[in-house]
């Protein structure tokens, strides 16, 4: 399962337009740090530790794989960008923005210009009281107790108000507006990592190939013509549970469904491994499953040239799949770009990834989201 970084960050603002600042700071976070999953409502406080303008001050809960002195680095840049000058004192100053991080997973950082979690935020219920609008189930890792029970024991007794709402970035995404989500690709393409990062990030129902439960997956790489059939049969019998099972259950706590494969997968693999007399068996009982299954709403296919592929095999070590051969991935990308060809085309998405790093690179990955966002728009108002 991939897994982000959790950050949540505190904003504040008391200089000119402050919604202003605060929706600009949250445009920037998405777009330079990490995808932002939730905000809270913006408070309005009075100034803390000097006198000044009153305060707009919110939450945010990042993903993000970038470490914490890179967030912090790119924090600053941010408060930049929107404004923000260098102190000229130690003393508390007004500001167009201010960023600081709260929490990051679970750490205990404590570094010359950084500490986490943030040392003051139990006492300051302008900190507090929006980190409470935010939903996890952390508690403070030193003082181990929750934002409603630091909440409680925090004497900080300054006036604050809900005042307004800020807008998300993923609000303006469509990708939440169809039921069925299906990411394709080759051998080590990365389509379950993006299945995972889109999953998490739009709190959709991730559907992910076993494969890694297949005792004939590795039996099949050391001798092929006797274990193709069998594996293929074990495949399309599990794929076949797995989507009927999860496309017939409605959950009332996800968006959407978001599968890494699509039963299809199986006719396609079936193809290129198995003998004529078998694959004239195997596609008759494909067929009577096939029927059956739910259709995606959209079908994105990551393209991968072969020698990509086979570094991303390579670099993710499974010893199973050390003797895939390029000739092996050539035809299965064949095998894929004939099935693509039968598809209703506007239902389908094709993305080259060959230059993209999409797990470590957020600009690349908001580049797919994109692509996938534009390609249901473009569908829906047809």
């Amino acid at each position: 399962m991939h897994t982000y970084n959790k950050v949540v960050l505190a904003l504040g603002s008391n200089l000119g337009n402050k919604k202003e600042n605060l929706q600009n700071a949250v445009n920037q976070i998405h777009s330079r740090i990490g995808f932002i999953a939730q905000a809270s409502a913006i408070y309005e406080t009075p100034s803390w530790g000097f006198d000044s303008f009153p305060f707009y001050n919110m939450c945010l809960l990042i993903h993000t794989n970038l470490s914490p002195e890179k967030v912090l680095t790119e924090i600053k840049q941010v408060e930049k960008i929107l404004g923000r000058t260098a102190k000229t004192s130690d003393n508390y100053e007004a500001r167009t923005v201010d960023i600081d991080i709260v929490y990051f997973n679970d750490f205990v950082f404590d570094s010359n210009n950084l500490q986490i979690p943030h040392k003051e935020l139990q006492n300051r219920q302008f900190v507090l009281m929006p980190l409470n609008d935010l939903i996890f189930d952390w508690k403070h890792p030193v003082l181990q107790k929750s934002t409603q029970e630091l909440l409680l024991i925090c004497e900080d007794e300054s006036e604050i108000k809900k005042v307004d709402t800020i807008n998300l970035p993923k609000d303006t995404f469509a990708i939440g507006t169809i039921r069925f989500l299906a990411i394709e690709g080759n051998i080590g393409s990365g389509k379950t990592s993006l299945t995972e990062k889109i999953a998490q990030d739009f709190n959709a129902k991730p559907i992910l190939e076993r494969f890694a439960d297949n005792a004939f997956l590795p039996k099949f790489y050391e001798d092929q013509l006797r274990y193709a059939f069998p594996l293929e049969m074990s495949f399309l019998a599990d794929r076949y549970s797995q989507l009927n099972q999860g496309l017939g259950q409605y959950d009332l706590f996800n968006d959407f469904i978001i599968a890494d494969y699509y039963i299809y997968k199986s006719l396609i693999f079936a193809q290129v491994t198995l003998d004529t007399d078998e694959a004239l068996l195997y596609r008759s009982i494909f067929d009577v499953m096939n029927k059956e299954i739910t259709k995606p709403d959209l079908y994105v296919y990551l393209y991968q040239n072969t020698e990509i592929l086979l570094k991303n095999i390579k670099k993710r070590g499974r010893s199973y799949e050390e003797n895939i051969q390029a000739n092996y991935l050539n035809n299965i990308n064949q095998s894929y770009s004939e099935f693509i060809k039968t598809l209703p085309q506007e239902n389908v998405l094709i993305i080259d990834v060959s230059e993209k790093d999409f797990v470590e690179n957020h600009e690349d990955y908001l580049e797919i989201l994109k692509l996938i966002n534009d390609k249901i728009l473009s569908v829906s108002h047809r």
